[in-house]
C-alpha cells in the first residue's frame, strides 16, 4: 500500500508539474541565440463569385524571412521582442499567364516596386510579443504606408495562443473577436471578421432588398514545433453579392503562408531592462507606430478632371437617352468623379450644363452626398425664385432617395424650409422630403440628434398648426414618410376627420406600420370608420380603412363584421371587398388563415353576400420569383355607381433576405365627375369638389401629388385642352444601391468594394374622358433603364488589380384602364404590359502597374426576356374582350 501511495503520489506531481509548465507557456516562445529562417508567400485572387482561379487578377508576394529573439523578460519568458527581416522578395503572378495577359511579364522587384520601397521593405523591424499578444510593432514614420502594412502582416501569423477559447485580439484586420481551438502540436485561429472595428467605415444602402451582402472568413492553422512555428497557412475569403442580383457579386481571396526552412545559431539576446530601451539600443529611428494599419493616399495618375469627365459623358445624360442602360452607367461614373471633387469643380459643371441636362446633372450632384456636393447644390439653386422649381424639386427628391443622408442634408431642408420659398409646390416638397429623411436617420439611429429633434417636432405639430388644406396635407404627408411611432396617435385622430383626403392620406399612413405597433385603439378607430359608426365617409376613406384593418392581423370579430357589411355597401364598393376577401385568400395573404375560419360561418359565407356584381377590382400576382428576390404587383380599382373611376392603385413590392421594400405605388383618385354625365352621386360624396390627380411613392419614399385639375371651370378647360398626353410624375435618375467599404485583409492588403446601382426612371398618368363615346381612359406608364456595378480594388500603389461585375436592363411597364359607362353594369378593361426588354451581364478584370502599363480583359453575356401581359382575373379578361369587340 505503501508503494502505490508512493506511486500515486509521483503521478499527481508530474501531471501537476506538466499542467502548469503548459499553462506557463501562453503562446510561442523562441530559443535564445537562434536565427529561424521562413519562407513567406501572400497570395491575393480577385473574381467573380464562381470564378476560376485562372481566371482572376491579382498576384503573389513570396520572400524569405529570417526571425530571431532580441531580448526576453527575464521574469516572464513569454514577454519578448523579436526582430523580423524580410529577404530575397519577388513578385509574380499567381497562376501562369501568356507573356500577353502577365503585366508582371519582364519586370523585376525592383522594377515593380522601386529602390526605396524595396529598401524599406527589407529593413528589419521588432514585434514587442507578450502571452502571446501583439503589444507594439516597431518600424520608421518614414517608410511607405504599403510597406509597414505588409510587415504588420507578417507580424499578424506570430499571434496567438495555445489554449482554447475566444479572445478579442488587436491586429492588423482591426480589434475582433477570436476563436482558439488547440491541441499539442496544432493551433486554429478562426477570427470572426464581422465583429472586427477599423478606423475605415464606410456606408451602405438602408434598404435591405437594394443593399449589397457580405460573407467572410479567415482560419489560420498554426503547426507547432519545439513551442514555436514550424507552419502556418491563413486563408481568408469575402463574398460580396449585390441581394436582388446575387450573380452580380464579387469574390476576395487572400492566403499566407509562412514554413519554416531550418534553424541556425543566431545572434545574442540584447541586455536591458525593458522593451523601449532595447529598442532604442537596437535602432533610435525605430517606433512604435501601431499595430492598426495606415489609411492608403492614392492618387489617381492621368485620370480626368470632373470637368472633362462631365464632357465626355453629356451626351448620355441628355433626356432622350434616359431610357437606354448607358444614362445611369454614366451617372454612377459622373458621382464617382464628383465625391473627389471640390465644391468650385462641382460648381463649374452646374453653371456650364445645358438646359436639357442640367437636371440630370442635380441628381448626380445631389447623390454623391458629400459636404463640397451639398454646398455647391445650396450654392447654385435660389429656392426665392419659383421658375427654377424643375431643379428644385429634382435636387429635394434625390435627397429624399438619399443612401446614406446625415444630419447636414436634414439641416439644409430645414433652413430652406425656414426660409422663403417661391414656390407652394417646392415648399410642399421640402416638408415631406424631410420626414423621409427623418425615418432614414433614425433607422441609424440617429433620432435623438439635434436637428432631427427639431424636425420631428415641426411635423408632429404641423397638422394642428394651420387651417388651410393643402398644408395639413404636407404636414401628413411628412408624417407618413417619417414612420414616426409618435405619430400614430395623431395619424389615428386625423383618420375620422370629416375631409376625406385627411382621413385617406392618414390611413395609408397607417397601413406602412408595422403590425406590432398598431395598438386596439388605433384598431377601434379604423373599424368606426369603415363601419361609419359616428358618421358617413367616401368611399375611397373606407376602402383605405378595410386595406388597414385586414394588413394588421385582424381578429375573427373584425373579419366577421366586414363579410356580414357586404351587402350593405354600395354597389361597387361590394364588388370591391367581394375581390378584396378572394384575393387575400387565393395569393394566401397573413390574414387569409383568419378570413376561412371566418367563411365557415353560413351567415357571412352564402351565395347572396359573395354573387354581387360590379365592375370594382383588387387582384395580386407574382411579377418575377427567384431565390434571390420575389417582385408581387397588386391592382386595387374602385369605381362609383356612375361608373366613372374614383380611384385606382397599383403597387409593386419587392422582397429580399426576409425585408420587403415598397418599390413603386401609383395611385390615381378622382372625384365629383357624376354631373359630366348627369348621374346621382353615391352616399356620403354628394358635395364633393371635382378632382383628379395622381400620386406616386418610390423606393418607400412618398412624393408630392400632382393635380390633374381641380374645381368644375380647371376640369372643363382641361376637357376641352386635353391632348391625351400623360403628364409627368417623376423622372430622373436616382442612386438605389450604394455600398462602400474598406476591407482589411490578414496580409496587410487592403481592398476597396464599391457597389452601385442606378435607375433612370419615367413615370408618367393621365386621364381622358369622351363624353361622346362615354369612355373614359386612365393610364399608369414607367420606363427604366437599371445598372448595378460592383468593383473590388486592391491598390498597393505600386500595383494595382481588380474586377467589376455589373448588370443592365432597359424595361417599360404599362397599365392602362379603359371605362365604357354608356350602360350598367359599365365595361371595364385593365391591362398591365411588359414589353420585351435586354439584360446583360458584364465581367472586367484590371491589373496595372505605377509605371502606366495596364492589362484588362472583359466578357458579357446577354439575353431578351420576352414580354407579357400580366395576368388578372377571369372576369378581366372576359370584360376586355367585349370592350374591343364593341370599339370596332
Amino acid at each position: 500500500m505503501l508503494v502505490l501511495a508512493v506511486l500515486l503520489l509521483c503521478a499527481a506531481t508530474s501531471v501537476t508539474a506538466s499542467t502548469k509548465g503548459a499553462a506557463a507557456a501562453a503562446g510561442p516562445r523562441l530559443n535564445n541565440n537562434q536565427l529561424y529562417k521562413f519562407s513567406y508567400t501572400t497570395e491575393l485572387l480577385l473574381d467573380k463569385a464562381r470564378g476560376s482561379k485562372e481566371g482572376s487578377a491579382g498576384y503573389r508576394i513570396s520572400s524569405d524571412v529570417n526571425i530571431n529573439l532580441v531580448w526576453r523578460d527575464p521574469s516572464n519568458k513569454d514577454d519578448q521582442l523579436i526582430q523580423l527581416a524580410i529577404s530575397n522578395v519577388r513578385i509574380e503572378p499567381v497562376t501562369e499567364r501568356s507573356e500577353k495577359n502577365n503585366i508582371l511579364h519582364g519586370a523585376t522587384t525592383e522594377s515593380v516596386l522601386g529602390k526605396t520601397k524595396l529598401a524599406a521593405l527589407t529593413k528589419p523591424f521588432l514585434v514587442h510579443l507578450k502571452n502571446g499578444k501583439i503589444k507594439a510593432f516597431y518600424s520608421y514614420w518614414s517608410e511607405p504606408a504599403t510597406i509597414k502594412n505588409l510587415k504588420r502582416g507578417i507580424s499578424s501569423l506570430l499571434q496567438f495562443q495555445i489554449h482554447t477559447g475566444k479572445v478579442v485580439e488587436n491586429d492588423v484586420s482591426g480589434r475582433c473577436t477570436v476563436q482558439y481551438q488547440a491541441t499539442q502540436v496544432q493551433v486554429t485561429r478562426t477570427k470572426i471578421l464581422e465583429t472586427c472595428k477599423t478606423s475605415e467605415t464606410g456606408f451602405t444602402t438602408h434598404s435591405t432588398v437594394l443593399g449589397v451582402n457580405r460573407k467572410s472568413s479567415s482560419v489560420t492553422v498554426f503547426k507547432l514545433e519545439d513551442g514555436f512555428i514550424r507552419s502556418a497557412e491563413a486563408e481568408e475569403t469575402h463574398f460580396l453579392a449585390v441581394n436582388a442580383h446575387r450573380s452580380t457579386a464579387a469574390k476576395i481571396l487572400s492566403r499566407q503562408s509562412l514554413v519554416l526552412l531550418g534553424k541556425e545559431a543566431g545572434p545574442f539576446e540584447a541586455a536591458g531592462k525593458d522593451v523601449a530601451g532595447v529598442v532604442k539600443s537596437v535602432d533610435e529611428k525605430l517606433a512604435a507606430v501601431g499595430v492598426v494599419p495606415e489609411k492608403l493616399k492614392t492618387q489617381c495618375k492621368g485620370c480626368p478632371s470632373l470637368f472633362e469627365h462631365w464632357q465626355a459623358a453629356q451626351k448620355q445624360l441628355e433626356p432622350g437617352s434616359l431610357s437606354k442602360a448607358m444614362a445611369p452607367r454614366s451617372f454612377l461614373g459622373f458621382i464617382q468623379s464628383i465625391r473627389k471633387a471640390s465644391k468650385d469643380e462641382i460648381l463649374k459643371v452646374l453653371k456650364s450644363a445645358s438646359k436639357t441636362t442640367l437636371p440630370q446633372v442635380v441628381d448626380a450632384v445631389t447623390s454623391s452626398q458629400t459636404p463640397a456636393s451639398l454646398d455647391a447644390m445650396l450654392e447654385f439653386l435660389n429656392f426665392t425664385d419659383a421658375k427654377g422649381s424643375v431643379l428644385q424639386e429634382r435636387f429635394l427628391y434625390a435627397c429624399g432617395f438619399a443612401s446614406h443622408p446625415n444630419e447636414r442634408m436634414l439641416q439644409a431642408l430645414l433652413n430652406i424650409a425656414k426660409g422663403k420659398i417661391g414656390s407652394t409646390e417646392i415648399k410642399e416638397s421640402v416638408v415631406i422630403i424631410m420626414g423621409a429623411l427623418v425615418h432614414k436617420l433614425c433607422l441609424k439611429g440617429s433620432c435623438n440628434l439635434s436637428t432631427v429633434v427639431q424636425v420631428k417636432k415641426m411635423i408632429l405639430e404641423g397638422p394642428e398648426s394651420t387651417q388651410v388644406e393643402s398644408e395639413v396635407q404636407m404636414y401628413l404627408l411628412a408624417l407618413k414618410n417619417s414612420l414616426l411611432p409618435e405619430a400614430i396617435p395623431i395619424l389615428t385622430k386625423i383618420a375620422e376627420s370629416e375631409v376625406g383626403s385627411y382621413s385617406t392620406i392618414a390611413l395609408t399612413a397607417l397601413e406602412r406600420y408595422d403590425v406590432s405597433l398598431i395598438t386596439p385603439e388605433v384598431k377601434q378607430t379604423v373599424n368606426r370608420i369603415y363601419h361609419q359608426n359616428r358618421r358617413i365617409y367616401e368611399k375611397n376613406v373606407r376602402a383605405a380603412a378595410a386595406d388597414v384593418i385586414l394588413s394588421s392581423n385582424p381578429s375573427y370579430i373584425e373579419v366577421k363584421n366586414l363579410l356580414l357589411s357586404i351587402g350593405n355597401l354600395p354597389h361597387e364598393m361590394n364588388k370591391y371587398m367581394l375581390s378584396k376577401i378572394q384575393d387575400i385568400l387565393r395569393f394566401q395573404m397573413p390574414a387569409s388563415k383568419i378570413i376561412r375560419q371566418a367563411l365557415e360561418d353560413m351567415i357571412s359565407h352564402n351565395y347572396d353576400r359573395f354573387a354581387k356584381v360590379g365592375s370594382s377590382s383588387a387582384f395580386s400576382g407574382f411579377m418575377a420569383q427567384s431565390p434571390d428576390v420575389t417582385s408581387t404587383y397588386s391592382l386595387d380599382i374602385l369605381y362609383s355607381g356612375s361608373g366613372i373611376l374614383r380611384r385606382s392603385n397599383m403597387n409593386i413590392y419587392g422582397a429580399s433576405q426576409g425585408s420587403m421594400l415598397h418599390g413603386l405605388q401609383v395611385a390615381i383618385e378622382a372625384q365629383g365627375l357624376e354631373s359630366l354625365i348627369a348621374a346621382t352621386p353615391d352616399e356620403g360624396e354628394e358635395d364633393l369638389e371635382s378632382f383628379a390627380g395622381m400620386s406616386a411613392l418610390l423606393f418607400d419614399v412618398q412624393l408630392r401629388p400632382v393635380t390633374f385639375f381641380k374645381g368644375y371651370s380647371d376640369l372643363m378647360s382641361k376637357m376641352f385642352s386635353m391632348t391625351g398626353e400623360p403628364m409627368n410624375v417623376v423622372k430622373g435618375l436616382i442612386l438605389l444601391t450604394d455600398h462602400s467599404e474598406v476591407i482589411q485583409l490578414q496580409s496587410g492588403l487592403k481592398a476597396n468594394a464599391e457597389f452601385q446601382g442606378g435607375l433612370a426612371i419615367d413615370i408618367s398618368g393621365g386621364m381622358e374622358i369622351s363624353l361622346w363615346y362615354r369612355e373614359s381612359k386612365t393610364s399608369v406608364n414607367n420606363r427604366g433603364a437599371l445598372v448595378v456595378t460592383g468593383n473590388v480594388t486592391v491598390d498597393m500603389d505600386f500595383l494595382r488589380a481588380g474586377v467589376e461585375v455589373s448588370f443592365d436592363t432597359e424595361a417599360s411597364l404599362d397599365f392602362i384602364t379603359t371605362v365604357q359607362f354608356s350602360d350598367y353594369p359599365f365595361l371595364v378593361c385593365m391591362q398591365m404590359d411588359k414589353a420585351t426588354f435586354p439584360v446583360s451581364e458584364y465581367f472586367s478584370r484590371y491589373e496595372s502597374l505605377s509605371s502606366g502599363k495596364s492589362i484588362m480583359s472583359r466578357k458579357a453575356k446577354k439575353q431578351l426576356v420576352p414580354g407579357s401581359e400580366f395576368p388578372l382575373h377571369q372576369e378581366n379578361s372576359n370584360m376586355c374582350k367585349r370592350v374591343f369587340e364593341s370599339s370596332w
